[in-house]
């Protein structure tokens, strides 16, 4: 399967049935050009098959053989000291390192124990992201990030609360299992942060151009892209996404900025002929 497709697919439909793990591991191939995604792949379904005959009992007690298995044996863990490292993100170096994001150590849990036989679901909680595993009505909430925590409605607002300094309901619908679509993007979005924090301009945009191909309706990603590229020194590359912003916003507030970027990539390109 190429990236392209797959965010093809979800762009039609981000609730499509989708391997999390798998599309995990074909952006961090962007970045990491000859990592195998099915040697990947492969520890993932050695870690699920370690797993699988412990998880008999309550649903509380299979997630609680997960967390354990993952968060105890393993060893995997929340990234505390250099949150903001890109490599946090690549589900590759996750496993490598086992430190990364919250998103990232969901995405993993979610691959290890839906292989194993659990229900495990990403839950894109405000400013933070956690898993729940899933048996018919019952659900068990718990934070890949710190451990695999369990965590109560009354928990889910006071972590969020203390992340985001805002008050935070955690109804029935902000507890609902996010979708691949939505796991995708958010994924892609801390990458692109990431690299805009160290000014890595080119890999900022690369990361971008997916974000493109997954929400094609989102202009401001193409406005992202063509900026991007500017300040990488492509211009030829920016006059396109440029373009197609001002064509989607004709009337938008940073309509002159836009039109500078466009102008100044037109400049570069036309002094090469």
């Amino acid at each position: 399967m190429k990236l392209s497709s797959a965010l093809a697919a979800l762009a039609a439909d981000p609730h499509a049935p989708t391997d999390l793990a798998r599309v995990a591991l074909l952006i961090a191939r962007d970045a990491y050009g000859h990592m195998s995604p099915h040697a990947y792949l492969g520890r993932i379904n050695r870690l699920a098959d370690q797993l699988r005959p412990r998880l008999i009992g309550s649903l509380a007690g299979r997630t609680a053989e997960l967390t354990t298995f993952l968060f105890e044996e393993c060893g995997f863990a929340g990234n505390t000291e250099n949150y903001y490292d890109p490599r946090n993100s690549y589900l590759n170096k996750v496993l490598d390192r086992q430190v990364g994001l919250p998103i990232a150590l969901s995405v993993l849990a979610v691959a290890v124990g839906t292989r194993a036989g659990l229900n495990v679901v990403g839950v894109g909680l405000p400013g933070h992201f956690i898993a729940k595993s899933v048996d018919g009505n019952e659900e068990v909430l718990f934070d890949p990030f710190n451990g695999g925590q369990f965590l109560d409605i009354e928990a889910c607002e006071v972590l969020v609360g203390g992340v985001t300094g805002r008050p935070f309901e955690a109804t029935p619908a902000a507890l609902a299992a996010t979708p691949p679509g939505a796991i995708v993007a958010r994924m892609l979005q801390n990458l692109k942060t990431a690299y805009l924090a160290d000014r890595l301009y080119a890999r900022a945009a690369r990361v971008t151009r997916r974000l493109t191909q997954l929400i094609p309706t989102d202009a401001t990603q193409h406005r992202d892209l063509g900026v991007l590229l500017v300040q990488a020194e492509q211009p030829g590359r920016a006059i396109d996404p440029l373009r197609a912003y001002l064509r989607a916003e004709p009337n938008a507030e940073d309509k002159r900025d836009v039109e500078k970027f466009l102008s100044q990539a037109l400049t570069e390109v036309a002094r090469w002929n």
